[in-house]
């Protein structure tokens, strides 16, 4: 069955999407679909836009895929698939990817959008299916399984507690979780990493802030530690330059210097942490909208108002100085330095994220410095060897 073209199931009508037009429906699904949920929040659709287009770098090195679902009229799902050509290769299996899941309490819908995904990964010889990615393993990524009660930070997803036994119904099992921690900034860290930072950082260990006057080469240097810090995690794929940058770029007008360090080891940039104000607390109102008047509002909320909750998205340390002594401790000075600068500018929760279960130094490092682990995202996987479903 060919989903190149519109393809009706039951009742359910799939609609690939090849249009301005379709693209702007397909951003919008969730929006609808989510809006008498109390936590859930608007991305903006500008921002939305940009990032499933060919102005993201993403699609430079990946072939991407999307379909609605549509049922009388009325868009009630969507789904993305995608094949990442830097993700890592798996002996004995071809991976392809699905994301950007969202469909309304039905499993039929859930069926044809699965359907419509596996088939394109098929044709193109993968046979196996991993997700949600939303785009790739460096944005969003995971569906939310546990703390629907509690809004999501920036650049992270919330989805309903409808889609995880949903997607489960056809036939994809467990294959990672994810976490995210929180941080109550009204208390110190622990006494145990306050005595450790009090001492001053080791000789030879330098703490710096990001210099917006330098920020080419900033991001240069963040990707490249990056990089190299996470190319032994699971699910580990290259960042590009192009794409920090593009990030970057999308998030100039909220990046905080104060907030985003780097540790130099002997005059080596070895580490870094980036803490970026929770975009998401400014524009739950906004209803994914700027104009007339919603950037206005953000702007004041962020220069002005302030904001009382961060997310810390990127952290790591080179590979060759995360066993040596002084390199253990860089994630605690930074995390530090960090906390205080927030601290001081009124915020009082951070969100540690995203947090391999199975990472033991992570986890180590998030409980020791008093996080709480309070939501956690899923990733599926499921053998496209057989055409038999469910």
């Amino acid at each position: 069955m060919a989903y190149d073209s519109e393809t009706t199931m039951g009742m359910t009508v799939i609609v690939p999407v090849q249009s301005r037009a379709e693209l702007k429906r397909f951003v919008r699904v969730p929006m609808q679909l989510n809006a008498k949920d109390p936590n859930w929040i608007s991305p903006l659709v500008m921002e939305r836009l940009s990032a499933l287009s060919d102005a993201n770098p993403f699609f430079e090195h990946a072939q991407v895929r999307m379909w609605l679902a549509v049922r009388d009229g009325r868009d009630v799902g969507r789904i993305s698939a995608q094949i990442d050509a830097l993700a890592p290769g798996t002996p004995g299996r071809t991976v392809g990817h699905f994301g950007l899941i969202c469909a309304e309490d039905d499993a039929t819908v859930f069926s044809a959008l699965f359907e419509a995904a596996e088939t394109w990964l098929k044709e193109r010889g993968c046979d196996t299916v991993l997700g949600p990615f939303n785009l790739s393993v460096n944005e969003e990524v995971g569906l939310l399984v546990s703390g629907f009660d509690a809004p999501p930070m920036v650049m992270m997803g919330h989805d309903a507690p409808h889609a995880g036994p949903r997607i489960e119904a056809e036939g994809y099992r467990k294959a990672k979780d994810l976490r995210a921690y929180l941080v109550d900034l009204d208390k110190d860290l622990p006494e145990a990493v306050l005595r450790r930072v009090r001492r001053g950082a080791p000789e030879g260990v330098v703490l710096r802030k990001l210099d917006m006057k330098r920020l080419e080469a900033e991001v240069s240097t963040l990707t490249d530690i990056a990089n190299d810090a996470w190319s032994d995690n699971w699910g580990y794929t290259p960042t590009t330059e192009a794409e920090t940058r593009h990030l970057a770029k999308a998030l100039k007008d909220v990046i905080d210097p104060d907030l985003i360090w780097f540790a130099q080891i002997d005059g080596e940039d070895a580490g870094f942490i980036v803490l970026l104000p929770n975009v998401n607390e400014a524009i739950a109102d906004l209803d994914g909208r700027l104009l007339p008047f919603g950037f206005a509002k953000l702007l004041w909320r962020l220069k002005v108002r302030g904001l009382k909750t961060a997310r810390v998205p990127l952290m790591g340390v080179r590979r060759r100085f995360a066993g040596v002594q002084r390199g253990m401790i860089l994630p605690f000075h930074l995390i530090d330095k960090a906390a205080t600068a927030a601290r001081a500018k009124g915020y009082r929760q951070v969100e540690l994220s995203w947090i391999l279960e199975d990472n033991a130094p992570m986890v180590n490092i998030c409980e020791r410095v008093g996080a709480a682990p309070y939501k956690t995202y899923r990733l599926y996987e499921k053998s496209l060897k057989t055409n038999r479903r469910p």
